[in-house]
């Protein structure tokens, strides 16, 4: 029970927020309007202040245990795991989420999600941000890079928060062209993360752009 509650809390945290709408005004100015009629800034949070990136000199591949291929149907990529260790679930159409994944021994977690549309990699940052502090405001941007992951250029970031109570790391990959966009993040506890980061990276290096 206690895995369900922590799987259902960082879903939220997560999926939270996709309904928000980004848009510009009559002066040029970049929004986000929320259901409840209220809107903010694009650029309003330090953590979204724009700055230079920088590239990662280590090339990312995906692991050799790696041999199934789970493929989106919205956008040319696939997520390479390893059958032993993940597990995997197909979500409903129009969930924001288009697969779940799941560690069958540890607490780790995992999510794709996929758009059609182009987002410009500095918006995609922003917009995950916002999202993630709409349900835990003490969200902070940890780390942040491009990466070449299997001859892709991506971009990374952690993020860490809280939510009732719960201590939580994201670790995400983030890339959008005009084939569309894509978010691949793994969460687990932050007091699990040094045990677990290395098959959380893992799992993340699956990501393989077509």
């Amino acid at each position: 029970m206690k895995k369900i509650i922590t799987f259902s809390l960082f879903t939220f945290i997560v999926t939270l927020g996709f309904s928000q709408i980004q848009a510009v005004t009559d002066k040029g100015d970049q929004v986000f309007l929320y259901e409840d009629g209220t809107w903010k800034y694009a650029n309003d949070s330090a953590d979204t202040e724009e700055k230079e990136i920088p590239l990662s000199n280590v090339i990312y591949t995906k692991n050799e245990k790696a041999t199934f291929e789970v493929k989106s149907t919205k956008v040319n990529t696939g997520i390479f795991i390893n059958p032993k260790f993940w597990s995997y679930k197909k979500n409903p159409a129009g969930e924001a989420q288009e697969y779940s994944f799941q560690s069958k021994e540890k607490d780790i977690y995992a999510m794709l999600i996929t758009e059609k549309i182009n987002i410009p990699i500095e918006n995609l940052k922003k917009l995950a941000v916002s999202n993630a502090k709409d349900a835990a405001p003490d969200t902070k941007v940890i780390t942040e890079e491009y990466r070449m992951v299997n001859g892709k250029k991506i971009f990374f970031m952690q993020m860490n928060g809280s939510i009732s109570g719960i201590k939580f790391t994201y670790l995400g990959y983030y890339y959008s062209s005009e084939g569309g966009t894509i978010q691949f993040i793994s969460y687990t506890s932050q007091n699990l993360l040094e045990e677990y980061k290395n098959d959380m990276f893992e799992l993340l290096n699956g990501l393989m752009i077509h």
